[in-house]
């Protein structure tokens, strides 16, 4: 018998042992579709955060205040730094040189309460000051309206674009909400615009957010002090680390920090918060990884009992085989073979269950791309074939050892 021979004998038995056979692609499947499911469901989480968070990719960096520790170290009192200021962020705006998009923004509260007419949101509504580029560089993108103009931003109009979720709460399922007014501490902003729902894994909840012009979120603080941060994302990747260096020689002027001292201010890059996210994607890939294994070796157990049982029925046809002049390679390659058809034909339903499931889990969880794991297909694939090959090697290897003259007698 040569391998295609074996193929087609090991579906001919596959068919044969229908019931059986199914059953034990069942297990199979099973275990490939928790491999793969898992799998699938984290690449579609790491998709939209890789989205939400594409505009602090490995392009752009954060200039922010350093934080401030009061405590004392080993005797030595720790030095207090003077926070950011925003005329400060201004002029460094003005002052910066490379090419690059800035965003200069704040968080003036995150438990506002936003009315509009008669209607009113709870106390958790995030009010952001921010100039023209947030919007873009955050990568939201306007539903409805505009953005804000470089006029308004530079004199402090009141004006103001809302979140989806925002909009929703306080025009219900009206289409239209442009130049209309709403109401926050007592100050009236006109809607220029409203922003695409963004879903809950964004940095910031953005659906529930109003954005304002910086200015007049300054003066809303009432000389509180807010947090300013920069974000810086330049055109040419290649230039990062000129650009972080121009940076901290415009902004360590712009502050007067002497040479030789630490910076008064923290400069990061936002690539980290890629980093982190692919170091927590990772921990769950190798968790859903394990929780495949670990179903896919009860899979191969019960594949392996199953196949030993087959062997045992099927002696004395080993026993006419051996006695027509198979060899023991034959006999293993046969029962080898039919052992990795059986599990090939649940992972390839399994591979199919878990895209649909792990698709699904995304959707539950406001996740709307659709993924194909073309890699962990094929890894679950491979993984059908290895445990094809090991279930089946002992009880092949056992029919392989039979005598012919003992089979031939089996009842």
């Amino acid at each position: 018998m040569n391998f295609i021979e074996n193929i087609k004998e090991g579906l001919r038995s596959i068919k044969a042992n229908m019931l059986r056979s199914v059953l034990t692609s069942l297990i199979v499947a099973i275990g490939i579709t928790s491999l793969v499911g898992i799998l699938t469901a984290i690449d579609g989480i790491e998709y939209s955060v890789n989205e939400s968070l594409s505009s602090l990719g490995a392009n752009s960096f954060d200039i922010y205040s350093k934080n401030n520790r009061n405590s004392a170290q080993e005797g030595v009192k720790q030095k207090v730094y003077s926070p950011l200021l925003l005329n400060e962020a201004q002029r460094f705006i003005d002052q910066y040189q490379v090419q690059s998009i800035v965003s200069l923004s704040a968080s003036l509260t995150i438990v506002a309460e936003v009315k509009h007419g008669s209607e009113k949101t709870n106390p958790k509504v995030n009010v952001m000051g921010a100039n023209q580029e947030y919007i873009p560089l955050k990568g939201l993108t306007i539903e409805q309206g505009r953005n804000f103009s470089p006029f308004e931003i530079q004199n402090g109009a009141h004006v103001a674009v809302i979140g989806d979720e925002l909009a929703k709460t306080l025009y219900g399922n009206s289409k239209d909400i442009s130049n209309t007014v709403v109401s926050f501490k007592g100050m009236q902003f006109k809607v220029i615009g409203k922003m695409k729902e963004k879903g809950s894994l964004s940095e910031n909840n953005f659906d529930n957010m109003m954005i304002i012009p910086i200015i007049v979120a300054n003066q809303l603080a009432s000389g509180a002090g807010l947090k300013y941060r920069l974000n810086i994302a330049v055109q040419d990747a290649a230039q990062m680390d000129f650009a972080m260096g121009e940076a901290t020689a415009v902004m360590r002027k712009i502050r007067r920090d002497q040479i030789g001292n630490d910076n008064s201010f923290e400069i990061e890059k936002s690539e980290s918060l890629a980093q982190e996210m692919e170091s927590i994607t990772n921990g769950l890939r190798f968790g859903g990884f394990g929780v495949g294994f670990i179903t896919l070796l009860g899979a191969s157990i019960a594949l392996m009992n199953i196949m030993l049982v087959s062997v045992t029925e099927r002696t004395r046809e080993v026993g006419v085989r051996k006695a027509l002049g198979a060899t023991p390679l034959r006999i293993r390659q046969q029962f080898v073979i039919e052992a990795i058809v059986v599990c090939v034909l649940g992972g390839i339903g399994g591979v199919l269950l878990g895209i649909l499931i792990g698709n699904l889990i995304s959707k539950a969880i406001g996740i709307d791309a659709f993924v194909v794991p073309w890699f962990w297909m094929l890894m679950g694939m491979v993984v059908c074939v290895l445990v094809g090959l090991i279930s089946g090697y002992y009880p092949a290897h056992k029919a392989s050892k039979l005598d012919p003259i003992e089979s031939l007698r089996f009842e």
